[in-house]
């Protein structure tokens, strides 16, 4: 059987591999249009700051490498222009010729390309880049010069926040440009803004809200929606990625939204013997089961590997990717999986949201940093629809823990039986996971009742009473306008002081003292309700509400 796939990488190579493993026998090609078939396009942008030191460390494998242990025939510079799926061949172009190859089998994994939107001046500009391969990190690299001070990054995704750190670090001042109100648009806002206050805190320059419409003066000048002009001496494009669909589109095959690839859950594509894989197809997103492109190394990779097992005569499906994500953004990491709490509400989910706080490890042994986590679910069934992190350390361990359930159909009421290692410089005798279960199922079996912090002006404005139940020394350091305050731990000895016709919305620091705080007034005759994610939430989402003595 001759297998050829085109494109390399994550999806092309795993697929390319697997097979050999699989099929001795098999004449497998991997046809590659650029210079490398197998590099870390994740690792791209730490070579811009030289945290990745050397440019070599992100080739992982040559074809020299792949031929002598797995005996595949890998061809860089080999572009297929065209595919006949009648005849079962390819068009390759090279820089010597054109030719005919045939195949049995035919594997597409041509990625994405990142989207470049319609801007006045873009090609005329000098100093404009995307970042998605090694020529264009050779290109970015060598457009940075002495010169070179100021940069701006369009576009607030996972990518660009990379970017902005990179540039940062190798000393330029750096300006981000999104047009969503937030950074970091698949995090919900709350989260979000701590993503932003990181970003400010390290000098970057943050405007939202906004595109860039024009450029001047071959790039030095962007000029955005709202009039303003920014210099920039170097400017990185990050505003997302397109399947690269065009050959699949010239051959007939059948695409969805947004052009991606349509496949089954044997990745075979509309036309006999063709399959498709990685960034270029669409998947089910695994929760709603709507269709969606999932842009993202693992899915990649594990499709690469499934779509083998499948033409090697395995029974394996693909039950979809509910896509996982992490960044890391200076001393702040942020990550995600599942449905954020807009997408969840779209999709007509009922939906609950409950926020904690914790530490990464026992909160007595040195270092203990502080994480904010959040979780989207359904409180009548328990399923878990989504979950957001932030936090310096430990973030991966706990979203990575959550993203398990949700793919484990694991419910919120599973959560405080999982079992994680614990030791004190590891983590807590309750993790912030099992945390988020108890917390989740408070309000689900209706011990607990909250106000989102979006919901609290609204609230107020309805005669409500904010009650903030932390100590004397932290309310000195901020604190909530018009606000009681009365300590958790006297409490009890002012509930006689309270208004029992007033309704109380209760904050502490976290959340935890003043979910106490709500179970002593409720049981005292009183109507309460827990501020979800309390002060350390809504002052990093609200500052211009918290007074300052």
């Amino acid at each position: 059987m001759k297998i050829i796939i085109v494109g390399g990488v994550a999806g092309g190579m795993s697929a390319a591999t697997r097979l050999r493993r699989l099929m001795e026998d098999a004449e497998i090609v991997v046809l590659e249009k650029g210079p490398f078939v197998s590099f870390a396009n994740c690792g791209l942008p730490y070579h811009v700051s030289g945290e990745i030191a050397e440019r070599d460390e992100l080739v992982v494998q040559t074809p020299q490498a792949l031929r002598s242990r797995f005996n595949l025939d890998v061809r860089p510079f080999h572009e297929v222009i065209s595919i006949s799926p009648a005849d079962h061949t390819v068009t390759i172009r090279t820089e010597e010729k054109e030719f005919v190859e045939s195949y049995d089998k035919l594997i597409l994994s041509p990625g994405a390309r990142p989207f470049v939107p319609p801007i006045k001046g873009l090609q005329e500009a000098q100093n404009v880049y995307s970042l998605r391969n090694i020529p264009d990190l050779d290109r970015l690299i060598s457009g940075i010069t002495e010169e070179t001070k100021q940069a701006v990054v369009i576009g607030a995704g996972f990518i660009g926040l990379e970017m902005a750190e990179n540039l940062k670090k190798r000393g330029l001042a750096v300006t981000i440009v999104e047009k969503a109100p937030q950074v970091l648009p698949p995090l919900d806002e709350e989260m979000a803004a701590f993503v932003e206050k990181e970003l400010t805190n390290q000098g970057v320059r943050v405007i939202t809200s906004q595109s860039a419409i024009r450029f001047e003066e071959a790039g030095k000048k962007i000029v955005l929606e709202d009039g303003q002009v920014l210099t920039s001496d170097l400017t990185i494009l990050s505003v997302g990625v397109q399947p690269e669909n065009q050959l699949a589109v010239a051959a007939g095959l059948k695409t969805g939204q947004r052009g991606g690839i349509l496949v089954d859950c044997s990745y075979k594509t509309s036309e006999k013997d063709i399959y498709a894989v990685g960034d270029a197809i669409l998947v089910k997103q695994q929760i709603t089961g709507e269709d969606a492109l999932i842009s993202l190394a693992s899915p990649a990779n594990r499709q690469g590997r499934q779509v083998a097992d499948v033409i090697a005569g395995l029974s394996r499906k693909n039950q979809g990717s509910i896509g996982t994500a992490i960044v890391r953004v200076f001393d702040l990491s942020a990550a995600s999986t599942g449905l954020n709490e807009r997408m969840a509400k779209l999709a007509g989910f009922p939906v609950t949201v409950v926020h904690i706080t914790g530490k990464d490890h026992a909160g007595y042994f040195p270092g203990a940093t502080d994480m904010t986590l959040k979780l989207i679910f359904n409180a009548e069934t328990g399923e878990i629809y989504g979950a957001q992190g932030v936090g310096e350390k430990g973030i991966d361990k706990r979203i990575d823990s959550l993203a398990t359930a949700i793919k484990g159909k694991l419910t919120i009421f599973d959560l405080p039986e999982l079992e994680f290692t614990y030791a004190p410089p590891f983590g807590s005798a309750k993790d912030p996971v099992n945390m988020l279960g108890y917390a989740a199922m408070n309000l689900a079996e209706g011990l607990s009742e909250s106000v989102q912090w979006h919901e609290l002006s609204k609230e107020l404005a309805q005669g409500k009473k904010l009650l903030d139940v932390r100590t004397s020394a932290e309310v000195a350091q901020g604190q909530f306008a018009d606000a009681i305050h009365i300590p958790l731990n006297e409490l009890r000895d002012h509930v006689a002081e309270l208004d029992a016709e007033k309704e109380y919305i209760i904050s502490c620091h976290s959340g935890l003292r003043s979910y106490i705080a709500e179970r002593i007034l409720k049981q005292a005759g009183f109507k309460a309700k827990n501020l979800d994610g309390a002060f350390s939430l809504y002052q990093v989402i609200r500052p211009e509400e918290i007074k300052y003595v």
